[in-house]
């Protein structure tokens, strides 16, 4: 995942002027609804927390020292959680290394649903809630706890 979305981002700053946005610049793939930009987010999901981008950086790592920590009780000895925690920690470390070298996130998927533009994202971003939602998927298929 960490490589993919690097790989992919550096492929962006190759091609694209950074704030590319939109025609002219913008490279279509489907037009009216799935075109590569090049953006930045200093915030989170949905440009939550903008301007925040050294906070972001520490929940970040954080995060990543809590699923160490606790790596036990994740259920990690099963394939389907492993494969979400290395999307979810892929991810992570994808968007923070981000933050380091560019002081924001690098965003550059612009998907667009008739009027409606869903906010621009990349392939760590995707990782994270791919890895999210297996995690959650797997958590509700589990019998409850015996009291």
């Amino acid at each position: 995942m960490f490589a993919l979305d690097q790989g992919s981002k550096a492929w962006v700053f190759a091609t694209l002027p950074f704030g590319t946005y939109g025609p002219p610049g913008a490279i279509t793939i489907v037009d009216g609804f799935f075109y590569l930009v090049h953006v930045g987010n200093t915030g989170a999901a949905w440009s939550l927390f903008s301007g925040r981008s050294t906070l972001l950086a520490g929940l970040a790592l954080v995060t990543l020292i809590g699923i160490y920590a606790w790596r036990a009780s994740l259920g990690l000895q099963v394939r389907t959680v492993q494969t979400g925690f290395g999307l979810l920690c892929g991810g992570i470390v994808g968007n923070f290394v981000d933050r380091l070298l560019h002081g924001h996130v690098v965003d550059f998927i612009d998907l667009h649903f008739g009027s409606y533009v869903y906010p621009t994202f990349n392939i760590a971003d995707a990782g994270i809630c791919t890895g999210v939602g297996l995690y959650m998927l797997w958590t509700l298929r589990q019998p409850p706890p015996q009291a």
